[in-house]
């Protein structure tokens, strides 16, 4: 067989080779031919050619052209001649003046052309191409010669690569027979005939033995072959082979299905009371003739089966979203609405969710109230909301599916609800109307987390949806443990929660002191997430003046809203002492830091880790209304927001320190000169800062929001402020603080500079006794005109120069005495027998405070007295004579 392959491969290569030599020797001459004709019209064409042959001397002109033509091709020679056929020019020169031989009247006539002329063993090619004058005339002919020896030398040098080319193929033809038969041979496994006949007997054997149907059906929709089981499955007739699908009695599907060809994989199809799986594969595609296989397998029982697992896969799946679906939040009705969204309609056509109403609350629930339950969620059909609306209270009673599940922690299936006498009795008019709806069946599941009953949850089928069996009863029980662990949660964070904004309501201001030297307003608002560390503070001080105070502390929760209220604490506490904004946040940055210093290192300080104050920050600024003067400090916080008469907002350059509790580092202030009537705006960062917009675009809305407020109330810049830039889900707290600003009228202030002569106090008593009469003050003019002998004698005697005594006549009527010492006067109960040391005593029993403030310049003793009959004795009902007098008393023995 390979002998006789490789012997027509050999004929078919020769016959190739012959054909293109000779196809080689056709174009050479081909190529001739083009070339003569080609030199020709080249030569008739060059310059002086004409001129030559009507020249007197042609030859001599045009002899040394053609020799030089002739040299410089592969021409055989070149020959001119007149148009009446003279020779002019020869490589013979002996021909040169006689006739030409051979055609040459069409050229004369201006046509050109070639011709072969065989000359003994050689072959011959001309032209006779014509030379034209101008006026369109033949001047002479050209013709050039070449031999067929020189073509075909080209095509003797292509043989050699001719045949290496025929014997390449001839070798690769050669190897692919090889290849092939070696091929064949492994596919059949080296079997002869009779090893083949066998085989193809236990082919048949297994075909017809086989528990799958095998049918081989050919292009015109005609029977081939069908095995037994095959017959068994379809109900073949005995004579069913050759015949066409379409009579043999199938169901029109089926009979479609196997005449159509297409290829098909495991589609199950009914036929008689069978479940087929059929696969189809077209038999073209293996090299077969046009025609399909078709397999049959009977999966009637593996259906039943494949639909148990099919629900239970579902199931599972359910699950699994409903882990990931339910508890995206903390909140307790929306993670009750999630449980709803998940059941339907995978599993219930309606879900309902009910919770003890201290549940939705946050609060521990408790077992004598059980029985109530407030409708919290619902989702699927429509006319359920109309029965027991959300935010409902349904009091349930004993024999109801909901109280038997939670009295026994177990599902409670209610599989037909015509049947459930319970459950009509608890409302028989919704009952009748639940019926109406379509409502039938009832799973009822409690929903109790860690040993805590939340509440129940309830899943409904209506219309054409299958009742629930015993089946459901540990889905659902597995479905509503997991939601009532995220409810459970939700339940946690809402009690923490709720503490939290407890605790942090209760820390920050409750209501705003009376002061007059700015016009307040605030909001606070919590994170979502969780109660923070924001507050703020309104502290009148000495001399009419006002501390503003905004605070952040790091984290959220109890820990945060506890250290809130510690740092407030101190805040009030250093105001007292009258201390200038940055030496109040060294005192209160030194404070942080010895706080975490002892919950590093306090018991319990693991269960604390993260919980650290290093962090928190604090704006303080101090107001004077009689200068207009507002002194601001900040340890990380961010700048005030200054909202001008005008309307115009400026972010005053206030130097940036490091947050409370870092350590190490100074604390600066600035000086802003603000007019009256402007806002003073302070805030936290979580208004203009969150997890999708940084500080400066913030602060860049905050300006917008604010500008061109000229007029606002504090109260109405708040809310302008909020409702621009408070965020659908704060992340974080939110504390804003407006203070608008008032000047004290230079008519309520008066000033002395005092010599450090006691003479002179009598004559700032005079002076003062004069203002207090232009105030209407005179009932308490001998009070004051006595606390203020007091504290100038004090400052005379005991002070340094300069002396000054001022008088403020604002909510109550205030009396500075400065001096250059920063010694401070202590009050102290004077002996019987002492002369002296009961001015401080009298100053503090006839004034409601008194104090010390300290300047880089000195002190000033300040008191502040009511505006009518201020003395402290009037409140006891002694005089002042009586006060005087007690000090004078001898003490009882």
């Amino acid at each position: 067989m390979f002998l006789l392959q490789l012997a027509v491969v050999v004929l078919l290569v020769a016959a190739t080779v012959a054909a293109l030599v000779v196809q080689a020797g056709r174009q050479g001459t081909e190529h001739a031919r083009e070339e003569v004709l080609a030199v020709g019209e080249a030569f008739a064409n060059s310059p002086g050619v004409v001129e030559a042959l009507d020249g007197p001397n042609p030859t001599a002109e045009l002899q040394p052209l053609t020799k030089k033509v002739q040299q410089r091709s592969e021409l055989y020679g070149i020959v001119v001649s007149t148009p009446d056929g003279i020779r002019l020019a020869h490589p013979d020169p002996g021909l040169i003046g006689k006739h030409v031989i051979g055609p040459y009247k069409a050229a004369a006539k201006g046509k050109a052309f070639t011709e072969i002329v065989e000359v003994g063993p050689s072959v011959y090619v001309y032209a006779a191409v014509p030379v034209f004058r101008p006026d369109g005339s033949v001047a002479g002919i050209v013709y050039p010669e070449i031999t067929l020896e020189n073509v075909n030398k080209e095509v003797g040098r292509q043989l050699p690569m001719l045949f290496g080319a025929a014997g390449g193929a001839l070798i690769l033809a050669a190897g692919g027979s090889a290849l092939v038969s070696r091929r064949l041979r492994r596919q059949t496994h080296g079997l002869g005939p009779v090893e083949m006949t066998r085989m193809y007997e236990h082919h048949d054997a297994v075909l017809h033995s086989v528990r799958e149907g095998v049918l081989i059906i050919d292009a015109d929709g005609r029977l081939l072959l069908a095995n037994d089981e095959t017959r068994r499955l379809l109900g073949l007739p005995a004579d069913a082979e050759r015949r066409d699908v379409g009579d043999l009695g199938l169901d029109g599907e089926m009979a479609r299905v196997l005449s159509s060809g297409e290829a098909i994989t495991d589609e199950v199809h009914l036929t008689g009371d069978r479940l087929l799986a059929v696969n189809i594969r077209p038999t073209a595609l293996a090299g077969g003739p046009s025609g399909s296989v078709v397999t049959l397998r009977d999966t009637t029982e593996l259906a039943a089966l494949t639909g148990r697992a099919e629900v239970a896969r579902e199931r599972l799946k359910l699950l699994y979203d409903a882990g990931v679906r339910i508890g995206t939040t903390l909140e307790v009705v929306r993670t009750a609405e999630e449980l709803t969204e998940v059941a339907v309609p995978r599993f219930a056509d309606t879900t309902v969710v009910d919770l003890l109403d201290s549940v939705v609350r946050g609060q521990e629930p408790a077992r004598e109230t059980r029985r109530q339950m407030r409708r919290t969620a619902i989702d699927g059909e429509p006319e359920a909301r109309t029965l027991y609306p959300v935010g409902e209270l349904i009091t349930f009673l004993p024999m109801t599916p909901q109280m038997r599940a939670m009295e026994s922690g177990r599902a409670v299936l209610e599989a037909d609800l015509r049947q459930a006498r319970g459950w009509q009795e608890q409302d028989p008019d919704r009952a009748r109307r639940t019926l109406e709806y379509g409502f039938h069946s009832l799973v009822t599941v409690p929903l109790q987390a860690r040993g805590v009953v939340l509440g129940m949850v309830s899943f409904w089928r209506t219309g054409n949806s299958p009742a629930f069996d015993e089946e459901d009863l540990s889905f659902a029980e597995e479905l509503a443990a997991r939601a009532a662990v995220a409810l459970d949660n939700a339940r946690r964070f809402t009690r923490e929660h709720a503490m939290a904004v407890t605790l942090q309501r209760s820390l920050l201001p409750r209501g705003l002191p009376k002061q007059d030297a700015v016009e307040v307003a605030w909001r606070y608002l919590p994170a979502e997430a969780g109660v923070g560390g924001d507050w703020f503070d309104v502290i009148p001080l000495s001399g009419a003046r006002v501390a503003l105070v905004v605070g952040d502390v790091v984290g959220h929760g109890l820990h945060a809203a506890a250290t809130m209220g510690r740092l407030r604490t101190a805040v009030h506490n250093f105001s007292a002492l009258d201390m200038a904004p940055d030496e109040l946040l060294a005192h209160l940055d030194d404070l942080v830091t010895r706080i975490d210093s002892e919950e590093s290192t306090g018991e319990g300080s693991e269960d604390r880790e993260g919980e650290a104050v290093t962090g928190a920050t604090c704006l303080y600024a101090i107001y004077d209304p009689v200068t207009g003067l507002c002194t601001v400090a900040r340890a990380g916080h961010p700048g005030p927001a200054v909202v001008h008469p005008d309307g115009t907002v400026t972010y005053p350059d206030v130097p940036a320190s490091p947050p409370l509790g870092v350590g190490g580092h100074p604390f600066e202030t600035a000086e802003l000169r603000l007019p009256e009537g402007s806002h003073l705006v302070l805030f936290t960062d979580g208004l203009v800062e969150s997890r999708d917009r940084d500080i400066e675009t913030g602060l860049n809305q905050l300006r917008r929001a604010l500008e061109g407020g000229a007029g606002r109330t504090p109260e109405e810049t708040c809310r302008a402020a909020i409702e621009a830039r408070l965020p659908t889900h704060p992340s974080d707290d939110i504390a804003l603080l407006v203070a608008r600003t008032r000047l004290l009228a230079p008519s309520k202030v008066a000033e002395w500079d005092v010599p450090p002569d006691p003479a002179a106090v009598a004559t700032v008593r005079a002076e003062c006794a004069v203002r207090l009469r232009e105030w209407g003050l005179e009932d308490i003019g001998f009070t004051t005109e006595l606390i203020l002998s007091e504290l100038i004698t004090n400052a005379i005697r005991y002070g340094t120069p300069p002396i000054r005594a001022r008088l403020l006549h604002n909510r109550s009527l205030i009396c500075e005495v400065s001096d250059g010492s920063s010694t401070s006067p202590h009050l102290r109960l004077a002996k019987t027998t002492d002369e002296g040391g009961r001015g401080l005593f009298l100053v503090a029993q006839f004034t409601q405070r008194w104090g010390t403030r300290y300047t880089p310049r000195g002190k000033v003793i300040w008191t502040e007295q009511p505006l009518h009959d201020g003395a402290a004795a009037a409140a006891t009902g002694d005089t002042l004579a009586d006060v005087l007098l007690d000090q004078f008393d001898d003490p009882a023995h």
